[in-house]
């Protein structure tokens, strides 16, 4: 089973993903913070990324979600496609776009996103992984 693995940021579980920039089709690597809170595996949406991001990707509008926790109000959400390549990972996920995103991180990979795979540190404090 394919696994990928990255380095802790801060003590922080992160994992990196690429989005494809929509004028060049160049693909753009972001670090996201994984966090399992938030959202919940049925909710509307798999990642949180800065709004210029969703626009930069091309990203097909799609309807807004309200969130509440760290990010309070009603959101615009963007079809998005999303690689890791490592996993042989290569999908069109629902990301919601918030003004600002944890500082030096490219956005937040929730729950639903998550649970699409087995994740965790791999008997390695140091890293953190998926693995399809």
């Amino acid at each position: 089973m394919p696994r990928a693995v990255w380095p802790l940021v801060g003590d922080r579980p992160i994992i990196s993903v690429n989005l494809a920039q929509a004028a060049t089709g160049h693909q753009i690597q972001r670090d996201l913070l994984a966090d399992t809170g938030a959202g919940r595996a049925h909710l509307g949406f798999d990642l949180l990324l800065e709004a210029s991001d969703c626009l930069m990707c091309g990203g097909i509008p799609a309807q807004p979600v309200v969130l509440g926790g760290a990010y309070v109000g009603s959101f615009p959400a963007y079809v998005v496609r999303v690689g890791i390549p490592a996993l042989g990972f290569d999908h069109f996920l629902r990301a919601v776009a918030v003004p600002h995103v944890p500082s030096g991180l490219g956005g937040i990979a929730g729950f639903r996103f998550l649970n699409r795979f087995t994740y965790g540190n791999f008997g390695d404090p140091q890293q953190f992984g998926l693995e399809v």
